[in-house]
Protein backbone atom coordinates (compact mmCIF):
# COMPACT_ATOMS: atom_id res chain seq x y z
CA UNK A 1 0.00 0.00 0.00
CA UNK A 2 2.89 2.15 0.73
CA UNK A 3 3.74 2.37 -2.80
CA UNK A 4 0.75 2.58 -4.23
CA UNK A 5 0.38 5.84 -1.72
CA UNK A 6 3.50 7.10 -2.71
CA UNK A 7 2.24 6.97 -6.62
CA UNK A 8 -0.94 8.91 -5.74
CA UNK A 9 0.86 11.48 -3.83
CA UNK A 10 3.30 12.33 -6.65
CA UNK A 11 0.78 12.44 -9.28
CA UNK A 12 -2.04 14.36 -7.54
CA UNK A 13 0.39 17.06 -6.33
CA UNK A 14 2.98 17.33 -8.88
CA UNK A 15 5.10 16.14 -6.03
CA UNK A 16 9.24 16.28 -6.93
CA UNK A 17 9.90 14.34 -3.68
CA UNK A 18 7.44 11.68 -1.74
CA UNK A 19 8.61 9.42 0.73
CA UNK A 20 6.21 6.94 2.84
CA UNK A 21 7.44 4.66 5.34
CA UNK A 22 4.44 2.04 6.55
CA UNK A 23 4.55 2.36 10.66
CA UNK A 24 2.06 -0.54 11.43
CA UNK A 25 4.12 -2.44 13.34
CA UNK A 26 4.39 0.19 15.21
CA UNK A 27 1.12 -0.05 16.01
CA UNK A 28 0.08 -3.61 16.80
CA UNK A 29 -2.78 -4.22 19.58
CA UNK A 30 -3.66 -0.42 18.88
CA UNK A 31 -7.42 -0.82 18.11
CA UNK A 32 -7.03 0.82 14.86
CA UNK A 33 -4.45 -2.28 13.63
CA UNK A 34 -7.81 -4.31 14.02
CA UNK A 35 -9.55 -3.39 11.29
CA UNK A 36 -6.57 -3.58 8.61
CA UNK A 37 -5.96 0.04 8.29
CA UNK A 38 -2.24 0.74 8.26
CA UNK A 39 -0.16 3.72 9.57
CA UNK A 40 1.73 5.93 7.87
CA UNK A 41 4.33 8.82 7.45
CA UNK A 42 4.54 10.70 4.67
CA UNK A 43 7.33 13.49 3.31
CA UNK A 44 5.89 15.41 0.44
CA UNK A 45 7.64 18.22 -1.45
CA UNK A 46 5.45 20.21 -4.01
CA UNK A 47 4.86 23.27 -5.72
CA UNK A 48 1.86 23.46 -4.96
CA UNK A 49 2.00 23.93 -1.15
CA UNK A 50 3.60 27.34 -1.72
CA UNK A 51 1.87 29.70 -0.09
CA UNK A 52 -0.14 27.27 1.91
CA UNK A 53 -0.66 27.53 5.77
CA UNK A 54 0.23 24.22 6.66
CA UNK A 55 -3.41 23.16 7.55
CA UNK A 56 -4.49 23.49 3.73
CA UNK A 57 -1.28 21.66 2.57
CA UNK A 58 -2.65 19.10 4.87
CA UNK A 59 -5.34 19.12 3.43
CA UNK A 60 -4.52 18.59 -0.33
CA UNK A 61 -2.54 15.61 0.97
CA UNK A 62 -6.05 14.30 2.62
CA UNK A 63 -8.18 15.13 -0.45
CA UNK A 64 -5.20 13.20 -2.52
CA UNK A 65 -5.85 10.08 -0.23
CA UNK A 66 -9.42 10.39 1.01
CA UNK A 67 -11.02 7.87 -0.32
CA UNK A 68 -8.75 5.47 1.64
CA UNK A 69 -8.65 6.87 4.58
CA UNK A 70 -10.50 4.96 7.59
CA UNK A 71 -9.77 1.57 6.10
CA UNK A 72 -6.49 0.90 4.07
CA UNK A 73 -5.39 3.98 6.43
CA UNK A 74 -5.76 4.63 9.12
CA UNK A 75 -3.60 6.97 10.17
CA UNK A 76 -1.07 9.14 8.40
CA UNK A 77 1.15 11.82 10.01
CA UNK A 78 3.04 13.93 7.02
CA UNK A 79 5.57 16.71 6.01
CA UNK A 80 4.77 18.85 3.55
CA UNK A 81 7.37 21.17 1.90
CA UNK A 82 7.79 23.40 -0.83
CA UNK A 83 11.33 22.62 -2.76
CA UNK A 84 12.70 26.04 -1.11
CA UNK A 85 12.06 24.67 2.34
CA UNK A 86 12.84 21.05 1.66
CA UNK A 87 16.50 22.33 0.18
CA UNK A 88 16.27 24.58 3.71
CA UNK A 89 15.80 21.73 5.81
CA UNK A 90 18.21 19.64 4.07
CA UNK A 91 20.85 21.96 4.44
CA UNK A 92 19.85 22.24 8.25
CA UNK A 93 20.41 18.79 8.74
CA UNK A 94 24.01 19.04 7.42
Amino acid sequence: MDETIKTRLRDSLSASHVEVIDESHLHAGHAGAKSGGGHYRAIIVSDRFEGLSRVKAQQLVYSAVGEWMGREIHALSMQTFTPESWRAASLSDD
